[in-house]
């Protein structure tokens, strides 16, 4: 950040008076810019016993499966955004079930919210899906995950369902995990 989005003069990155780690500084008309980590809301669809993934037809990972999930936007509950992305990538309602997994990925400033859901009806790869599917536990393409929060709620769910019981699974992603599922390239 260079200006100010208030006043549009320059800003200067430093620790605030009061305030424990540097934020953008407007000395003219006195605003601090906070900047927030970002929510990502998806579904675990379930029809039977299948779940629903999509093939991305974006970047990062074009290409990969994922449970279709995105960006929170403004004036939307977590629940909603995650409805929405449901539709937007695989033309799919849903019923949530509650939320299922909450993973911190604080070196990328992400927190991801991912909802258990029952399938409602049909679906269809949306603009951002190159394809649409239900997998059984067997067939889901391990080795074509787009990212380790996506592996990390799937691996939950097939443990959880063996038992009956859904509890709410908190976590982080460190760079290390990162790392291991991605490798150092």
């Amino acid at each position: 950040m260079n200006f100010c989005s208030h006043c549009g003069h320059t800003v200067r990155f430093a620790i605030p008076e009061g305030d424990d780690r540097p934020r953008f500084l407007c000395d003219e008309c006195g605003t601090i810019h906070y900047q927030n980590p970002r929510i990502v809301a998806g579904t675990l669809p379930v029809s039977g016993t299948r779940v629903l993934l999509c093939r991305r037809a974006i970047a990062p990972r074009r290409g990969y499966w994922t449970l279709p999930a995105g960006f929170m936007e403004n004036a939307e509950t977590t629940g909603e955004a995650a409805a929405r992305e449901t539709r937007e990538e695989a033309c799919a309602e849903v019923a949530l079930q509650g939320l299922y997994t909450l993973i911190n990925l604080p070196h990328i400033n992400q927190v991801y919210m991912m909802f258990r859901a029952d399938l409602v009806g049909g679906f269809a790869a949306g603009p951002e899906s190159l394809e649409v599917a239900l997998f059984e536990e067997h067939e889901i393409p391990w080795e074509e995950l787009a990212f380790p929060t996506i592996e990390r709620t799937l691996r939950h769910f097939f443990k959880d369902r063996d038992g009956g019981h859904y509890p709410l699974h908190v976590s982080d992603i460190t760079p290390e995990d990162r790392e291991r599922y991605f490798g150092s390239a």
